[in-house]
């Protein structure tokens, strides 16, 4: 639930199997810092059916729908295209894009005419980062994904728009380096060779968020917005 009364709906990330509040404790920090009144989590896996008919049933109970739906679960590793295996594969593309597609689809019912959804994809999905080739590939359905609802939900005023984070400071992120040698080596080479000259911090990237949930972006249609700190623009 936003500030204005507006009803709003987000799937975390998590540094595991993400899942429809990623795995979190029953009160994870944002329900305490939102207040209890004002925001609920339901732990589940985006990837199972039964759990986001469980999340939307909870939702439904509301009785108010949705105005926004931030689809942002997803699991990410450093794999070659030499070690990927059936279960790394499978697992990238059950959550990133088989639950981010459910996720949306099993939220129409529930959102308002005029609501905006926003996928959260990854600069990862423009380039061709080394051993990342699954979590790229399923970013990019994620980008491909945004412009045919555009089209399919435009009768309904429903927006879709997309935001793509490069390296954003999370434990979920830094996860995903395997340790903390390999994820000091990526702060230093972000450091670097990012024009910033470090990595996004989640509030930057929330930023963004908001503005595509608000009015604001009212013409916001389609769009992919970067904020990667012009890792992909220059």
């Amino acid at each position: 639930m936003t500030h204005d009364g507006r009803g709003g709906l987000t799937t975390p990330a998590s540094p595991a199997r993400s899942g429809a509040t990623g795995r979190a404790s029953p009160s994870p920090p944002a329900v305490k810092t939102i207040g209890a009144d004002r925001a609920a989590a339901i732990v589940g896996d985006i990837s199972k059916p039964e759990d986001l008919d469980r999340l939307y049933e909870a939702v439904r109970a509301r009785g108010r729908g949705l105005d926004v739906l931030v689809a942002n679960a997803a699991i990410g590793a450093f794999v070659t295209l030499e070690q990927t295996t059936e279960e790394h594969f499978d697992q990238t593309f059950d959550v990133n894009v088989r639950g981010t597609l459910f996720s949306v689809k099993k939220a129409l019912p529930l959102l308002n005419d005029g609501a905006s959804v926003v996928l959260v994809g990854s600069t990862a999905g423009d380039r061709g980062v080394e051993a990342f080739g699954a979590y790229a590939a399923s970013k990019a359905a994620v980008r491909s994904f945004a412009r045919t609802w555009s089209n399919e939900l435009k009768d309904r005023g429903i927006r879709v728009n997309v935001i793509s984070p490069a390296w954003i400071e999370t434990p979920g992120g830094t996860a995903a380096f395997g340790d903390e040698e390999t994820a000091r080596a990526v702060k230093e080479n972000v450091a670097a060779t990012v024009a910033k000259g470090r990595m996004g911090q989640p509030e930057e990237a929330a930023a963004v968020v908001a503005f595509l949930a608000s009015e604001q972006s009212s013409y916001v249609v389609g769009a992919n917005i970067y904020v990667d700190g012009g890792t992909n623009q220059i």
